[in-house]
């Protein structure tokens, strides 16, 4: 089940869309501590997050730049104040979409839904995957090994998923670059090589020594 937190300080309206959301099948939380956004996203681990831009203490610019530190979870803006400069505020600060108040009900969750689909469908509902201790989260695109967790950009995700999903099996260069052309990443055989080895430093970063294993001239492999 997908997770969904608001970040709306309007009782009604975030009320009013947690039942509509809750109709679609989608868990969702809306956020009670207005100074501490995080410390309510960390624990829920959303799928998406709605936010507004107008909150007490904080606006929803700098609560959308916090969470981009190290999420990319998709993010949509709802608010009243939806002139050209605060769409492009709100999309320079990472946000995925902007809906303005007053909105219809109908057209959010199919904008929710439409976000959900081209974010998380994977072709496989395997949420997590496990190699060594290291946890693969297909939900926000994640690593976490001995409690740190890290962001994957989308090819090091891609890669890394590709690799755990065959472990045990040499997987070749040009598969490897079929899945990020998937992804509309067009990579070259050296493109591949920089985005290898870029990710192999972050494994090594949190521990993940000789994670991957180059097999010169065939591919790359993840030892069962």
């Amino acid at each position: 089940m997908y997770r969904l937190l608001i970040i709306e300080d309007d009782k009604g309206i975030a009320e009013a869309i947690k039942e509509q959301a809750e109709m679609w099948d989608l868990r969702v939380q809306t956020v009670q501590n207005f100074r501490n956004v995080i410390s309510e996203f960390t624990e829920f681990d959303p799928h998406i997050v709605l936010l507004d831009i107008s909150l007490p203490f904080f606006n929803g610019y700098y609560w959308c730049a916090e969470i981009r530190k190290f999420s990319k979870v998709p993010i949509i803006f709802i608010s009243s104040a939806a002139d050209n400069m605060n769409m492009v505020m709100a999309i320079n600060m990472g946000a995925d979409d902007f809906v303005a108040k007053p909105f219809d009900q109908s057209v959010l969750m199919a904008k929710i839904q439409a976000m959900l689909r081209r974010t998380y469908d994977f072709g496989k509902a395997v949420p997590v995957i496990e190699h060594r201790g290291a946890l693969l989260n297909t939900g926000d695109n994640t690593l976490t090994y001995k409690d740190e967790k890290i962001a994957l950009s989308k090819n090091e995700f891609w890669i890394l998923l590709t690799l755990m999903e065959n472990k045990g099996k040499v997987v070749s260069r040009e598969k490897l670059m079929e899945q990020l052309w998937k992804t509309d990443s067009f990579v070259d055989k050296n493109t591949l090589s920089v985005n290898v080895n870029r990710l192999r430093k972050r494994l090594n970063a949190v521990g993940l020594e000789d994670f991957i294993i180059t097999k010169f001239g065939v591919g790359y492999l993840i030892e069962s």
